[in-house]
């Protein structure tokens, strides 16, 4: 048996035990990080990130449960009714897959032409680089879904809304 493609430096002197250990994720290791984004802290935009793959655009690099991205980075997102997030961009692609309920995710340009699409279980859209765009749970039930984003290390979310761009890293202060 041989493996066609080289494995990157950082993997290749570990064990296969080391492998399977630092590259599995459980949602049980997860604890949800309520503080994970600077409008998480507004009513309207409050939710919990449970961080699978990379550091990503929250900056916090201190979990040791996360797997290294090399990527992409994976999160699950826990939102209860009548909250979202708020209208922003990534210089990368943004993926919503829903896992359980229902979501409902909005693109939009800068003059607020707007168009939403609602999500259920098993159904994603992707949010190209540069496009404004946001969700909300408008169901009656939490709703749990994945985020991806097309980099190991993506920037910070670039807000639409300016006095949230001006302090888009602040939660990184109490990191």
């Amino acid at each position: 048996m041989a493996a066609r493609h080289p494995m990157p430096p950082e993997v290749a002197n570990l064990s296969l035990d080391e492998i399977a250990t630092r590259y599995t994720g459980r949602f049980r290791d997860k604890k949800a990080d309520w503080h994970a984004f600077e409008d998480a802290k507004i009513e309207g935009f409050k939710r919990a990130q449970h961080r699978f793959i990379g550091a990503g655009g929250s900056g916090k690099h201190d979990d040791p449960s996360v797997i290294p991205a090399r990527a992409h980075t994976l999160s699950i997102m826990y939102v209860e009714p009548g909250q979202g997030n708020a209208a922003h961009t990534h210089e990368v692609e943004e993926t919503f897959f829903v896992l359980e309920g229902f979501l409902t995710v909005f693109i939009e340009d800068e003059q607020g032409d707007r168009r939403e699409m609602r999500l259920t279980k098993w159904e994603c859209v992707t949010c190209p680089p540069g496009v404004i765009h946001g969700y909300i749970n408008e169901s009656l039930e939490p709703v749990y879904f994945q985020v991806m984003l097309g980099r190991a290390r993506p920037e910070a979310m670039g807000y639409a809304d300016d006095k949230l761009y001006d302090r888009r890293e602040d939660h990184l202060k109490t990191a």
